[in-house]
């Protein structure tokens, strides 16, 4: 029998009378996961109301008591980490280390934001008067809305609810529907780790009715949206209209740059877990590689003789290097830019669904290899899927260029033994990431995430700078002269 989950609501866990229900899949096997509520628009003003009735009590916990709170939260989800591994893997379809490591990422973040409890650092700053003291402080912003998608259905969720609870916001969380589970999982951490009632609210169902009754919320005032480009700037144009703070975290078109001097063998092992780690389905996956003309056909061939002992197969197996892509949606997708790249483009290796066996219940795609010339679709649309376009450059500036020619600007790398030209790298390329000698992939908790021109709309999550998407930004002026004093205007000049 599926397990059924409620919402969660005021810190209860409810199923209102004759609400309709959904099912989330294991895309391994196409079996049901579990069953959750399609939350109406009047559900998720309910939440929204417990959210802004809990905000002042919440508001006013001082802030190193809500870091308890979190570490609490992180100390339940270390004790629970395989099994949340397994329902990561299980209901997203991402193999059993990396479903281990979204945990591990939740509770390296969850930490990390617990410390900030302790810090949220202002500013004191000398003033141009005598007497007079000037500061700044932070403070929450209210209710905030999480949005959030299924591809690290643990990990993100954690790092807009951690930072998003340690400045003192509230909560109405809306995870994508086909990791809904996850979604639920991490709200029973918070909540067995002492959240009061009402300050986190799990709502389930579309973006359609859900996700658009958070945003138009008037009470809403800071949405954080992680996604796809075109959800996203309905999420943002929507905000806009309720002058909202919006933070938008979307796609990525991440290049791998090889140079000539390059250890290939050490970039062979980094292209591999950065195009199909997680079957391609990171917004910082390694989309492209653009590799120099003398080390091409080489580097070519190693990756493909690799790729043809990959294991593609039970993502809860150990041994298997790469699982399921997470629906029959995402499949689709990509077996449509497979075809155009049949077309547009030289097909190296894989760019088919397997079949037979157990792969015929799942969602199992080949790892494909398309060789192309910079300007196809396929080498600069977001696929999002085990699919990565090798180009050949003639040199450092033309793959600076080819990187740079694209839509999206989140993560980026490059391979090379020459100092100068990393740090020059690190100079040129657009993005808001920068790898020398190592993959696309690998944030870590304790730095700025996000990118530039269509990835978002500048913010940053993670690291310190995840306090500034929840916290406003208060200046205070401390006059202690007894006696007005006028910033900017010279006393003996008044008469």
């Amino acid at each position: 029998m599926e397990t059924e989950y409620g919402l969660f609501v005021g810190g209860k866990w409810t199923t209102p009378a004759h609400a309709g229900r959904f099912q989330t899949t294991n895309p391994a096997t196409r079996e049901t996961v579990a069953s959750f509520v399609s939350a109406t628009a009047d559900e998720v003003a309910r939440a929204t109301s417990e959210a802004a009735k809990a905000f002042s009590a919440w508001r006013d916990t001082p802030a190193p008591k809500r870091g308890e709170i979190l570490l609490n939260a992180a100390s339940i989800m270390k004790r629970r980490k395989a099994e949340l591994g397994r329902i990561v893997t299980r209901e997203m379809g991402k193999v059993i280390a990396e479903g281990l490591g979204d945990v591990q990422e939740s509770i390296d973040f969850i930490e990390y934001m617990a410390g900030e409890g302790r810090r949220l650092f202002g500013e004191t700053v000398p003033s141009e008067l005598r007497s007079k003291f000037c500061l700044t402080v932070r403070q929450p912003k209210g209710v905030v809305a999480c949005i959030t998608p299924w591809n690290f259905p643990t990990a993100i969720p954690n790092w807009k609810i951690a930072a998003a609870l340690i400045t003192g916001n509230t909560i109405v969380f809306k995870p994508a529907s086909n990791t809904a589970q996850c979604a639920a999982e991490v709200v029973k951490v918070y909540e067995e780790a002492g959240v009061p009632p009402g300050v986190l609210n799990l709502v389930t169902g579309s973006g359609a009715v859900v996700g658009h009754a958070l945003v138009s919320d008037p009470r809403v005032r800071t949405v954080s949206f992680t996604g796809g480009v075109e959800a996203g700037r309905d999420v943002y144009v929507r905000g806009a209209a309720g002058l909202k703070m919006v933070h938008l975290e979307l796609g990525g078109k991440n290049p791998v740059i090889l140079m000539e001097d390059a250890d290939l063998k050490l970039a062979l092992d980094g292209v591999l877990f950065g195009a199909f780690g997680t079957a391609g389905q990171r917004c910082t996956a390694t989309s492209r590689l653009i590799v120099h003309e003398k080390v091409y056909d080489a580097f070519l061939g190693m990756l493909t003789e690799r790729l043809g002992s990959f294991t593609v197969g039970d993502p809860l197996d150990p041994a298997t290097g790469m699982g399921p892509v997470a629906s029959a949606d995402q499949e689709r997708k990509i077996l449509d830019y497979i075809a155009l790249g049949r077309k547009e483009a030289k097909l190296r290796l894989g760019g088919e669904k397997l079949t037979g066996g157990a792969y015929d219940r799942g969602y199992f795609l080949a790892p494909t290899i398309f060789e192309t010339p910079h300007g196809t679709r396929i080498s600069k649309e977001e696929i999002f899927g085990p699919v990565l376009s090798v180009l050949k450059v003639r040199d450092y500036d033309e793959a600076v260029r080819v990187a740079n020619d694209i839509d999206y600007g989140l993560s980026s790398s490059i391979y090379t033994r020459d100092v100068n030209r990393a740090f020059r790298a690190i100079h040129d390329l657009e993005a808001g990431i920068t790898y020398v000698n190592a993959p696309t992939i690998g944030a870590e908790v304790q730095l700025p995430f996000g990118g530039v021109k269509n990835t978002g709309n500048g913010g940053r999550e993670a690291g310190s700078a995840a306090i500034e998407e929840f916290s406003e930004i208060k200046t205070v002026f401390v006059d202690f002269s007894s006696r007005l004093q006028k910033a900017q205007i010279d006393a003996e000049s008044v008469a």
